[in-house]
Formats: C-alpha cells, structure tokens, sequence
C-alpha cells in the first residue's frame, strides 16, 4: 500500500490534518509543541485510491534525547514514503525551521507536496501563501486542517504522484485470500514463506528481527491463490532499545499486514512454547476480528512420544482461551511437513469469517436457545429477546434486538454466541455480538 508521510516543524498542524484525512481523531492535537513523538499511521481514500498515511513529531535541531528520537522517527519516515506533504504554518510564514526541512525533504528524492496550514478564511488567496514559493519546492497549497478547506486539492495532488499500479486497489481481488503470518521474531515465520514459495524470496538467519517490512508474495497453492505477507517479529516494546527505530516501523508495518489481511497464521516457536508476546501478538488479530490459524512450527525438533501433541495441544487451548475457535496445526517450516494441513485450515477459516446465515435460520437458533436456557432477570425484570439478524462479515457480526441492554449480561451474550458457533458449525473465527433496544 503507497504510503504518505505528513512531515514538518513542531505544532504547524500536522496531527489535526491526519485527522482530517483520516476521519478519525487517532493523533493527540493540543497547542503546545512536540505532542506527537512517535509515527501513528492511519487509511485514507481519495478518488477511489486507498493509502496509507503517517503522521510525524516535529523536525527540529536539539540536544533533548526525546526530541532527537522524535527527528529520527519523522526521517524514518521520510525514507519509507513514496510521498511526502510537508506541512507549513500561514501565520508564522517561513520560517529558518522550515527552510531546514525542505533541505532534508529535498535530499530524499522523494514527491514533495506543500501544505500551507491554517489559512481558515474561505475566499480569496492570502497574499501570504506567495512567500512559500521561496522554499523551491514548487506551488504551496492552502488549506484549512481545521474546516477541511482545500483538503481536496492537496489530496489531489498526492495521488498524482503515486507509483503506477501501485496502491490503487491494494486490496486482493475477490478469488485471492490475504494471510498474514505473524509471531514474536525467530518463530520461523519468513522459514515458512520461503518454503511454499520455493525460493528465498526473504532472508532468514538465526538472528531474531531479520525482516523488517511486511512482504507480500502472491502464490498458488492446491488451485487457489493467496497472498501471503511475512511480517516483522513483533516484541515487547520494551525490547525494543531507544534507537532501533526500523524495527519500531517493522513492528507498526506488521500490524498494518493484519488490518488489511483476510487470515492470520499465529506462529508459535514448539522450542519456547507460549510467551506472554505470543499473546499479545494474537490478541491483536482477536481484537481486529480476523480468522486465525495457530501454527506450532519447529515441530520437528521436539521430542514425542505418542502423547506429546495431546499434551502440547491442551496446554495451548489453555493458553489461548480467550480465542477457542481458533484451530492448531503442529507443522515444519524446515520440512513442510503439514503444510497441506495449514493451507486448508487457512482456506477454511477464511470461508467462516467471510459467511452469511440466513434470518430465519437465525430466529430458529434463538428460539430454541431461549428456551433451552431463560434469559436472565434483575431486581424482577427478565431479559427478553425479540430478534437477531446478521449485520455484517469478517468477522460475523450479529445485531440482537432486546428489551433492555443493562440486562443482556456479557455471561448471556457467550452463551448466544456458543450457541450461534454450535447450530451452525462456525469455528475459526471471532463472532461479534451487538446488543439493541428495540426502538432504537
């Protein structure tokens, strides 16, 4: 996916314009200078391109160790955009700061698109915004990061200078199933890549942290075609030391490859067993509601007997009980041994996230659910449950229509889910459960 970094000096607006693109108040905005430190990123669409976009902490000269980390992370940025909008403040004209970042921006070699910030007047164009013409990186858009106004122009701007088939429908067609393979670093993650892709298409070493950005590889495998996405390993953040800052981004790269993923591949090291990252890294997919697949890889260095996967198997589904649908397959990224058994698992799973149930057959699982087992009451008031419809895919998400939310307690909304997993053999992926008051 194109990326587009929002660069410039501290407190010009750059976080209220990301937030303006994106839609969404992601960035902390606040008067006071150096308020964003490290890069948040976010989607965007404009005339039907969808890219991604990264806003920055200010570029400024300082012996501060936090305002030194904050220069290296907007540079990182700069040197993984394929477009940049340097941001600039009306009010304060150009200034020595600005002049300073248009010197380091014009050395990336990169698309430079400028941004006068904060011209708030609707009308003609302030006499002001010809003084950024002396920054020699060509015409100075006006906008408004505030109102919105000429957020269309600039926008238009960006997206001319976009690679050529490149991030326009970043998304895989609909015959394509998009995996992400994720684990903590030295899981055996791009091991696996490399062996279904019989080539090495991404360099493995002994070595935790070796990959750094999320690679896409289009396969087939079995008839049907994936695009598979090794991510950088992700760590605690603590792990990750003051200074290493392109494995920060690889880390932040790795959960953008979960966003725009149809299945997750949670890979396990079988040498290490679960780790509390492990977790973490799996509960990111949970929580994005994606359908996942638990690989326990390096299977063929572990002793066994004839009770070792039982075992190994009930100790997961302990650690993992906050996503039971999830399936395990124990495999060899080495040998690949069972990845067969991953690709179906991968195919499966991708299907239930993506299904539909009727209405009807909904309403005829909540009826007997109900009946089976009573809604419950408080202080004399029983939970009634009138309706249930599915609202949305990946992951299936269902709108139930109750009487009152208070008393459609979380215990009973489990229950439901359990019971919608049961009647209709969905496994594999999150289910989303939406209580309503009728009337609303």
């Amino acid at each position: 996916m194109v990326l587009t970094a929002i660069v410039g000096r501290p407190n010009v607006g750059k976080s209220t314009l990301f937030n303006k693109l994106t839609g969404r108040r992601t960035a902390i905005v606040d008067d006071a200078p150096g308020i964003t430190r490290d890069r948040i990123y976010g989607k965007t669409e404009w005339l039907g391109r969808e890219f991604s976009l990264v806003d920055t902490g200010g570029i400024e000269d300082s012996k501060d160790e936090i305002l030194t980390e904050m220069r290296a992370q907007a540079q990182l940025a700069i040197d993984t955009a394929d477009v940049i909008i340097f941001v600039t403040d009306l009010r304060s004209g150009v200034t020595a700061g600005d002049s300073e970042v248009a010197a380091i921006l014009q050395k990336s070699g990169k698309p430079i698109v400028l941004c006068v910030n904060k011209c708030d007047n609707v009308g003609k164009t302030p006499p002001e915004l010809y003084e950024f013409y002396n920054l020699g990186l060509g015409e100075p858009f006006p906008v408004s990061s505030v109102h919105g106004h000429g957020t269309g122009d600039l926008l238009d701007e960006v997206i001319k200078h976009f690679p050529v088939g490149d991030g326009v429908h970043d998304v895989p067609p609909e015959d394509e199933i998009s995996v992400a393979i994720i684990g903590k670093p030295n899981a055996g993650k791009s091991s696996l890549v490399n062996k279904i892709a019989g080539e090495k298409r991404v360099i493995v070493s002994e070595i935790a942290g070796t990959t750094r950005d999320a690679i896409d590889l289009p396969v087939e495998y079995n008839g049907e075609k994936y695009v598979l996405i090794d991510t950088a390993g992700l760590r605690k953040k603590s792990k990750i030391r003051t200074g290493e800052n392109v494995e920060k981004y690889g880390a932040l790269r790795a959960y953008m490859a979960v966003d725009r993923s149809d299945v997750c591949v949670m890979m396990i090291d079988a040498t290490e067993g679960f780790t509390e990252q492990d977790s973490k890294v799996a509960g990111y997919a949970h929580d994005k509601g994606k359908a996942s697949v638990i690989a326990i890889n390096k299977w063929d260095l572990i002793e066994k007997n004839d009770k070792t996967m039982k075992e190994f198997t009930k100790t997961l589904e302990r650690d993992f009980s906050f996503m039971k649908y999830a399936p395990f397959v124990f495999i060899s990224a080495k040998t690949g041994q069972r990845i067969d058994k991953l690709f179906e698992l991968i195919k499966y799973t991708g299907e239930q996230n993506a299904r539909r149930i009727s209405t009807g057959m909904l309403n005829d699982m909540l009826a007997i659910a109900t009946a089976r087992v009573q809604p419950p009451t408080d202080k004399g008031k029983r939970l009634k449950l009138y309706y249930i419809t599915q609202a949305s895919v990946k992951p299936p998400t269902f709108v139930v229509f109750c009487n009152k939310i208070d008393l459609f307690h979380f215990s009973y909304q489990r229950y439901i889910e359990n019971q919608i997993r049961e009647t209709f053999s969905m496994d594999g992926t999150p289910i989303v459960i939406i209580p309503r008051e009728r009337g609303e």
